[in-house]
């Protein structure tokens, strides 16, 4: 993983469970085989309700989401300890989730598959919330200095992450690559 990103947000409520971020209908699709794998993040966050949710994480016959960071409300990743969840989410671009809490296995999930769950207080992601309506809102997430910020750099809150697990997370920054490059591989494979 780098270890600073910076992107657009996709803002979430309260208790996105797993079947939320991917419904169990896509669980058989195996995560070994590149063009299931590829199909795998196209289902990322497809549970959501649309009238709650009109701006879809993955746009329909997009490959990738907009969206490298979610902002989300407390207990995302609860429910049942499918590791489908966050290979979808990674799959399709996704780097980061802040959230006040997380569902414990989820949680582990992410960090197992390279994925950053950060912990904000209540305060901190309310205060997020109030400002991703802003047109343009961005985040930088930094894993070096354990730090959210906005671009402009008005706010910053840190993050609290096991030394192993950060080392852990830098030390994947050359699988990220290798991702990058089975993620082409897989495409190219589709479009024959």
């Amino acid at each position: 993983m780098k270890s600073q990103f910076t992107g657009p947000v996709y803002v979430v409520r309260d208790n996105i469970d797993t079947d939320q971020i991917i419904p169990a209908q896509y669980l058989t699709l195996v995560p070994t085989i590149p063009a299931e794998y590829e199909k795998l993040g196209a289902y990322a966050m497809i549970g959501l309700p649309d009238a709650l949710y009109p701006t879809r994480f993955v746009a329909d016959g997009q490959l990738d989401s907009a969206f490298p960071i979610i902002v989300a409300g407390k207990n995302f990743g609860c429910g049942s300890s499918r590791e489908h969840a966050p290979w979808a989410l990674q799959q399709y671009g996704f780097k980061c989730i802040i959230a006040p809490s997380f569902g414990d296995i989820f949680f582990n999930n992410s960090l197992q598959n390279g994925m950053l769950p950060v912990r904000l207080t209540e305060s901190e992601v309310d205060a997020l919330f109030y400002d991703s309506a802003l047109p343009g809102f961005r985040l930088v997430v930094d894993l070096e200095r354990q730090t959210v910020s906005t671009t402009d750099g008005s706010k910053s809150y840190r993050f609290e992450i096991d030394e192993t697990r950060r080392q852990s997370l830098r030390s994947e920054e050359h699988t990220s690559e290798l991702q990058s490059l089975r993620h082409l591989v897989c495409r190219l494979l589709l479009e024959k």
